[in-house]
């Protein structure tokens, strides 16, 4: 709630499940895949991960042909706010079908490794050499080749896009923060 010049305004946001806090993980991490189709979780990684996720993770088809993996409580956040939409409307059945697919729950094992399914690794054209891209609440798992093309192919105006993106959002003044 802010009060400014007499009036109140409450903001408010899309509640899913109550949090504590906003996992924001971060960092950039090369992988190599072994023969079994494992990866490390990197220590740094690692302890970024809340205790809340018990070690399993939810992987699923991303963006852009990377996979995207989920610490279980976010997966469980994103998927209550998927159950909520309206499933007789077309669209929101194709989106659910798609998100969904491919999904599934990985536990960590006692080496801190993880079990890629082969059908994913498939699908990202993953082989030996991987990147882990840490950032809001996933971790996005990239063929380290697709990843750095990704990369190369940085906007000619980086500052033109962060505008278009983040130049509409109104941050309230914390001084004014009365709650």
């Amino acid at each position: 709630m802010v009060v400014k010049g007499g009036i109140v305004a409450v903001y408010l946001f899309h509640k899913t499940y109550p949090r504590k806090t906003m996992l924001n993980l971060i960092g950039e991490y090369d992988c190599r895949l072994d023969q079994k189709g494992r990866i490390m979780l990197p220590s740094a990684l690692k302890k970024q991960i809340p205790p809340e996720a018990m070690e399993r993770f939810v992987i699923n088809r991303g963006f852009e042909n990377c996979l995207v993996l989920y610490p279980l409580n976010e997966w469980k956040v994103i998927i209550g706010e998927i159950n909520r939409l309206n499933l007789y409307n077309r669209k929101n059945r194709e989106f659910s079908r798609y998100f969904n697919r491919g999904a599934t729950e990985i536990p960590l094992d006692g080496s801190n490794r993880l079990l890629l399914p082969k059908h994913l690794l498939e699908y990202a054209k993953i082989g030996k050499d991987i990147i882990l891209f840490a950032y809001s609440n996933r971790i996005e798992v990239w063929a380290k080749d697709m990843y750095d093309q990704l990369m190369k192919n940085e906007p000619d105006d980086f500052a033109a896009l962060a505008e278009e993106v983040m130049g509409k959002i109104q941050i309230p003044d914390k001084s004014e923060d009365v709650s």
